[in-house]
């Protein structure tokens, strides 16, 4: 597998769940040291990753490969973070914003581009649900948009 630094052209898809696991572990990585995520994520990073990520393996694995793995209440969990650390639509932005750069860093293909278009719909739907706020919609490619603005703009 290529590097962070390559070209997309050179990178495989999303096939299997050590593939969901290399992903997730970089992303969640990455989410514990941003300043926007390091809140919402602290009681994560101080349990560790360890318990969670057969989670949230079993979740991306149902999402993108349809696997049936998944029986949790997603939005259960998220109303405990929002009510210690209240979650706002520049959370979910950064989320999808890292998820979506995570995912081009590492995988190409029909199942990457599918788990960046499911992690707009996600948080579209769970910011709704948690704030009852709407918003007109994430898409990894409007959030793509946002942050190249950003970092031509710096």
């Amino acid at each position: 597998m290529a590097d962070s630094g390559s070209s997309a052209a050179g990178l495989r898809d999303v096939a299997t769940r050590a593939d969901i696991d290399v992903l997730l572990r970089r992303f969640y990585h990455e989410a514990f040291g941003d300043q926007v995520l390091a809140a919402p994520f602290a009681e994560l990073a101080s349990h560790g990753l360890e318990q969670h990520l057969p989670v949230m393996c079993d979740f991306w694995e149902t999402v993108l490969f349809r696997a049936g793995l998944y029986r949790r209440n997603a939005l259960t969990v998220h109303r405990g973070i929002h009510e210690s650390t209240p979650l706002s639509a520049v959370h979910f932005t950064r989320w999808l914003a890292l998820w979506t750069a995570t995912v081009d860093q590492m995988y190409q293909g029909p199942v990457a581009e599918h788990a960046k278009i499911q992690a707009g719909r996600i948080a579209t739907a769970m910011h709704r649900r948690l704030t009852g706020a709407h918003h007109p919609g994430w898409s990894h490619r409007s959030v793509r948009a946002a942050v190249k603005e950003d970092s031509c703009a710096s």
